[in-house]
C-alpha cells in the first residue's frame, strides 16, 4: 500500500494527535532488552525512545521528557517537504522536534511542556487553505 506524497494532501489530511504518555531518548553501549518504541544502532552505540516510567524502573538516565505527536496520514517514505513544511513552524515558536518516520506515520517528538502549543501549531498548519501562505 503506498502513502500519499502529494504536499498539500499530506498537510490538509495529517490530523495532527497527542499520544497519551511522556516520552524519554536513552543511550547504552550494549543493546538492552525492553519494551521501546525504537531502537537505532549508531557507531557511538544504541538509542532507545521508551516510556518515562519505562525508563525510571530501569533506572536508565535521560535528560528531556518528551510529548509524542503522530500525524495520522500515510505519509510516502519518498514524500518531498511535508517535514521541511513543518518543523519551521515549531522552530519559529523556539519548539525543538525530533522526528521519527515509519512506514505509515511520521511522530513528531516535542518537548513536553510545550505539547499544547506544537499541537495547537500543527493543528493551525492543516487547517491552512490553498492560496494562503503555509
Amino acid at each position: 500500500m503506498l502513502g500519499i506524497n502529494n504536499l498539500e494532501v499530506l498537510l490538509k489530511s495529517m490530523q495532527p494527535e497527542l499520544v497519551s504518555g511522556e516520552f524519554v531518548f536513552c543511550t547504552s553501549v550494549e543493546p538492552i532488552v525492553v519494551d521501546f518504541l525504537l531502537s537505532f544502532k549508531e557507531n557511538e552505540g544504541w538509542t532507545y525512545i521508551l516510556t518515562r516510567k519505562k525508563a525510571d524502573e530501569l533506572k536508565l538516565s535521560y535528560s528531556t521528557v518528551w510529548a509524542m505527536i503522530t500525524l495520522n496520514v500515510h505519509s510516502d517514505l519518498e514524500a518531498v517537504g511535508f517535514l521541511a513544511a513543518l518543523t519551521p513552524k515549531l522552530a519559529a515558536e523556539g519548539i525543538s522536534v525530533n522526528v521519527v518516520s515509519a512506514f505509515y506515520h511520521d511522530h513528531l517528538f516535542v518537548p513536553a511542556a510545550k505539547k499544547d502549543q506544537a499541537l495547537a501549531i500543527l493543528k493551525s498548519v492543516s487547517e491552512f487553505t490553498p492560496g494562503s501562505e503555509l
